[in-house]
């Protein structure tokens, strides 16, 4: 039946299987609200620029109800008469209505909480909590969760629910319910712990490695969405190369080429120092002189041209990548202009640009 009921005391017996029969009578009803609140939320979504991947809602069960409403306080003094932690549980439990919202990755819990908070006129925010705050603090793992406890403003069918319930309870149209916002990560893990740990039909077979491999698998969950969101801001950030009107429309500093060097080429930064002025100056000799022109030079396709045709014995740092990149797309041109006086260099250039031509010849 669950934990909370077989402990509990005989004395309050009556007391919960009396509201649980009437939570029992009304939960049609709530199941109505459930499925409103559920649309309402997955509207909030329909204009915005988050799209979840899908919101999920749920009724507690009857079952679940008699569990939770079974749950006893500590006494405050030993012989005290036991007592309910939730006297009226029909008004006191705040999740008999979930309703999930599952995201793609940790960034949009905060955003998808800020929409759900800002819909003022449906609904008033009452808690909002951080579910692996405590975790963190504490040096361990859990899946990471916010929770927000809402309340609905005149909702009729919030009305008929609470006309269902009947005395003492006002058709008020104002209703808690929780709304869970995760990543879809967490969401697997929260389900399959809770499908082991907390339904478990007998708690005698439970071992203590189990919790060990929760654990484990909370630290490689968090690794993999740091991972993903990591690659999410990397992808947001090179996109934004290609804005011409945004961050591509940004000059070439020389801290502007490094930084868009080691977005797009991290793996290519085997540099001494941090001078990119030169970079700079190179680019400036053949008019490149915006991030997006530079991220059009940096094509992988060219890169992987440029490495077949003058087969480095060594690695290129950036100095020289950049250099060969700007030979095989400006040729003699870029021999000219930065050559100068310096014969050494001009021959260098030289004797890369008919590697170069005999590579493409040979394509």
């Amino acid at each position: 039946m669950g934990i909370h009921w077989d402990r509990l005391d005989e004395r309050l017996r009556a007391q919960v299987e009396a509201n649980t029969a009437q939570y029992e009578r009304v939960r049609p009803a709530l199941a109505t609200v459930t499925s409103q609140l559920q649309s309402g939320i997955r509207d909030i979504f329909r204009t915005a620029e988050l799209t979840p991947l899908f919101v999920t809602a749920r009724t507690k069960s009857v079952d679940s109800f008699r569990d939770k409403a079974s749950r006893m306080l500590q006494p405050a003094e030993p012989g005290d008469a036991p007592a309910l932690e939730f006297p009226d549980p029909l008004r006191e439990i705040h999740d008999l209505v979930g309703v999930r919202v599952i995201v793609s990755l940790p960034h949009e819990i905060r955003q998808a909480a800020a929409l759900i908070k800002r819909q003022r006129s449906d609904f008033d925010c009452r808690a909002d909590r951080e579910k692996d705050i405590g975790s963190i603090e504490s040096g361990t793992y859990g899946y990471s969760s916010r929770h927000l406890i809402m309340r609905t403003l005149q909702n009729n069918t919030v009305k008929a629910y609470q006309q269902a319930l009947g005395d003492p309870a006002r058709a008020t149209g104002s209703y808690l319910f929780e709304v869970q916002i995760r990543t879809i990560l967490a969401h697997a893990w929260s389900e399959l712990e809770h499908d082991i740990r907390f339904k478990s039909s007998d708690p005698r077979a439970w071992s203590p490695y189990f919790d060990r491999q929760f654990t484990a698998t909370a630290a490689m969950l968090e690794a993999v969405e740091s991972a993903f969101a990591e690659l999410h801001e990397r992808y947001e950030t090179v996109t934004g190369y290609w804005d011409e009107e945004g961050e591509g429309a940004a000059p070439l500093t020389p801290r502007r080429v490094r930084e868009v060097w080691q977005t797009l080429l991290p793996h290519v930064d085997r540099k001494s120092d941090g001078d990119w002025g030169w970079a700079a100056e190179l680019l400036a000799a053949h008019g490149l002189k915006t991030t997006t022109e530079l991220a059009a030079l940096l094509n992988p396709e060219t890169i992987t041209d440029v490495r077949a045709a003058l087969e480095h014995r060594y690695s290129p740092g950036p100095d020289r990548l950049l250099d060969d990149l700007l030979l095989w797309r400006f040729g003699r041109r870029h021999i000219e202009l930065t050559a100068g006086e310096d014969e050494h260099r001009r021959e260098s250039l030289q004797r890369r640009f008919r590697q170069l031509e005999t590579y493409r010849q040979g394509i």
